[in-house]
């Protein structure tokens, strides 16, 4: 195979979010700032770190927010769930000895809140979380921290992701791309190697290469 690093985004990705992450949001301005905003004004949070977003909406306690932002999203986690056909991508990659990697723009608290439970965790062997760089997606900091880590070339890492975010970071560190189409919300133009309608589509790109 021609990639020995395949690296993952998580939201829109790896799991199913957008709707918890936004009603959490929602709720979360409600509460603190008394801002009203509906689901769909808020899509911009989706894949950028949480204090980037909440500094754009202006609120008054970003901190504040954010513990409350993240409480909903414990409270409403029934409203996540691992996209179908991730569990048998992961296992194929990793019987063909592939390591597997996850770059998110979720922080560390945030990324175990959903994460640490999951039938797939321990399959990855690097995780680079919002907290670990100073620049964070489209920056290529995040993909070059985990190449540091791991020990990995650019030229051996696929970093798979949902958005322009994800794409940029890629290009900028070297590395090749898949557009996650199954989770993405932004149109097949985002600048990619592949772009793959589901996980087992994936799974096939990266076998024929």
């Amino acid at each position: 195979m021609k990639y020995r690093h395949i690296v993952f985004d998580v939201d829109g990705t790896l799991l199913d979010t957008a709707q918890c992450i936004l009603v959490s949001l929602r709720d979360a301005l409600k509460t603190t700032d008394g801002i009203s905003m509906e689901c769909s004004d808020l899509a911009f949070a989706l894949g950028n770190p949480s204090m980037v977003t909440l500094k754009a909406l202006n609120v008054k306690d970003p901190d504040a927010t954010l513990t409350l932002w993240v409480e909903n999203e414990e409270r409403y986690i029934n409203m996540m769930r691992l996209f179908d056909g991730i569990p048998e991508l992961l296992n194929q990659l990793k019987d063909a000895g592939i390591t597997l990697g996850i770059v998110t723009s979720r922080s560390k608290e945030e990324f175990d809140l959903v994460f640490k439970n999951l039938s797939i965790a321990h399959l990855f062997s690097a995780i680079v979380c919002a907290d670990d760089t100073k620049e964070h997606k489209p920056s290529p900091a995040p993909l070059l921290k985990y190449m540091e880590r791991t020990g990995a070339e650019a030229a051996d890492v696929l970093y798979i992701g949902d958005s322009l975010h994800d794409s940029m970071c890629a290009s900028a560190a070297g590395a090749h791309f898949a557009h996650a189409v199954w989770g993405a919300h932004e149109a097949h133009d985002v600048p990619a190697e592949y772009y793959p309608e589901n996980p087992a589509q994936l799974s096939q790109f990266i076998s024929d290469n």
